[in-house]
């Protein structure tokens, strides 16, 4: 697995090119042996997970809410929409126009969405036949590119005071490679809250454009590197969130 170069990465989607497929652990939750994605899975969910949003009627301009616990479901969606073009709100707030919230089974009901708007859930099958099982449904979807090209200067990711651009979020997790020099193979553990954009690019995007592995609920007493937030590191090589410009 090869680091990814600035000059063919200009949107979430790049992260995901069908060459990368390979058996390199890409996103591990630890705890859940079921959670362990190589990059041939992980890719190949993310485009299912992209399939199946447009199904469900997620396109360019849209929002999707996504509820950020930290275990793999989250980033498949954060990247199965971002290759719709739609914006995603992390941690939303539970009265939102979006239209899709993907949810903890548990959680889901919390949410209320406009008229067609779609509710998933993740962890468990729904007993609601009204939410979608997203486990169930990306598992049966075309594992196929989602074809458009989008623009690296359209909001992927939004909070209450700002949009985050591809290109604004690709800048900072290239800019954490180097910092971190992140080399292939080389695992980072997230210990900041996955809803904070900067938990995104440091911790998300930039281990997988440096061809190593996000790792997920750890301790990070195995990991090569550090994402944290008032954390006390547990290895040599780490940055917190507030350290991070975005």
């Amino acid at each position: 697995m090869e680091r990814l170069d600035e000059d063919t990465v200009r949107t979430l989607g790049d992260l995901l090119p069908r060459e990368r497929r390979s058996g390199a652990v890409a996103v591990r939750a630890d705890g859940d042996t079921d959670h362990v994605y190589t990059y041939q899975r992980f890719l190949t969910t993310a485009w299912k997970t992209g399939n199946f949003f447009r199904h469900l009627g997620v396109r360019e301009g849209v929002t999707v809410g996504i509820v950020a616990e930290p275990r793999p479901q989250p980033l498949l969606g954060l990247f199965g929409a971002a290759l719709l073009g739609a914006q995603v709100r992390l941690d939303p707030p539970e009265a939102i126009d979006a239209r899709v919230v993907l949810a903890p089974t548990d959680r889901i009901d919390l949410y209320e969405l406009p008229p067609g708007g779609q509710r998933v859930g993740y962890g468990a099958n729904p007993n609601e036949p009204t939410v979608r099982y997203f486990e169930e449904n990306v598992w049966s979807e075309n594992p196929t590119v989602p074809p458009e090209d989008r623009d690296p200067g359209a909001a992927v990711l939004v909070t209450d005071d700002a949009a985050y651009s591809h290109e604004r979020l690709l800048r900072t997790a290239f800019d954490t490679v180097d910092r971190l020099s992140l080399a292939p193979g080389e695992m980072v553990a997230v210990r900041a809250p996955l809803a904070d954009p900067r938990t995104v690019a440091a911790g998300v995007l930039a281990p997988l454009l440096a061809g190593g592995a996000v790792q997920l609920g750890a301790d990070g007493s195995d990991a090569d590197a550090e994402i944290v937030a008032d954390e006390e590191p547990a290895t040599d090589r780490w940055l917190d969130i507030s350290d991070i410009d975005l």
